[in-house]
């Protein structure tokens, strides 16, 4: 049995292809980190943690004996769940086009911006430090003015190239900041965003979970995201009239290197 118990749901198999493919598409639009960090996985539902090669000491057990304990950094379960009308899944197997999955939309959405939350900014109660706050450089301030940022980042990638640390880079940065800088030109037209990406080299990528900006190596060993499973839908119970799922995935974060991020605008 199937632990996401999909095969329980009162839907068809043509109604699961088009949930599949709704949810994927939302998460391939809100999902930033992915897009900037290594990716390793799936490792598996049942993969406990990520070893940290260290050890703390234990009582003796026995006379001249040592105990140590390894320490892992557990993996983080990751959840959102929905409910959709029957009656709406029901226009897929008529040979509708436009079912309303605007729940289902909305909690990829939920479970997106907590994977890049968990990423950016860590989740201290798992052992996790993010991005923003393990970086050990100064950030660089933030004028209001959208032609300036190309400046910014220009500080920041001096910033890490004087530590040692190579590029590409890629650039974070919350949708309003990303907005802006979509519709802003340099004097003579030339567009921002585009200055941006030739001094990085590198994507520039909206991320709903930064209020500022981070500009981050792309060399590669830096950041991992690490999968134990990955985002995927399951079933949970239903009634008459609606069907309730769920979206989970398994996962943790290791910042193998923090200097490798300069924060645009403050942590």
């Amino acid at each position: 049995m199937s632990r996401r118990r999909r095969h329980l749901a009162p839907v068809t198999e043509a109604v699961w292809e088009v949930l599949d493919e709704q949810a994927a598409r939302r998460l391939r639009g809100s999902l930033a980190a992915r897009r900037l960090v290594d990716f390793s996985g799936p490792l598996g539902y049942g993969h406990p943690g990520v070893a940290l090669g260290r050890v703390a000491a234990l009582p003796e057990p026995a006379e001249g004996v040592v105990a140590r304990r390894r320490e892992v950094r557990p993996m983080v379960e990751l959840e959102v769940r929905c409910a959709l009308a029957l009656e709406e899944l029901a226009v897929v197997d008529r040979g509708g086009a436009d079912p309303d999955l605007g729940a289902l939309d909305e909690a990829a959405g939920r479970i997106a911006l907590a994977e890049d939350r968990l990423v950016f900014h860590g989740l201290p109660e798992a052992g996790i430090v993010g991005i923003l706050p393990g970086s050990p450089h100064s950030p660089v301030e933030l004028a209001g003015d959208a032609a300036s940022f190309p400046k910014a980042v220009a500080k920041a990638v001096g910033q890490l190239e004087r530590a040692g640390v190579e590029g590409p880079y890629g650039v974070a940065l919350s949708p309003q900041l990303h907005a802006s800088l979509l519709q802003a030109s340099e004097h003579g037209g030339y567009p921002v965003l585009e200055h941006v990406r030739l001094v990085t080299q590198g994507p520039v990528v909206p991320a709903a979970a930064l209020e500022g900006a981070v500009v981050l190596s792309l060399r590669g060993g830096d950041f991992e995201l690490q999968v134990g499973e990955d985002l995927g839908l399951g079933y949970v119970a239903h009634d008459d009239q609606r069907v309730h799922l769920l979206l989970d995935e398994l996962l943790t974060f290791s910042n193998h290197g923090p200097e490798a991020a300069v924060v645009i605008g403050g942590r």
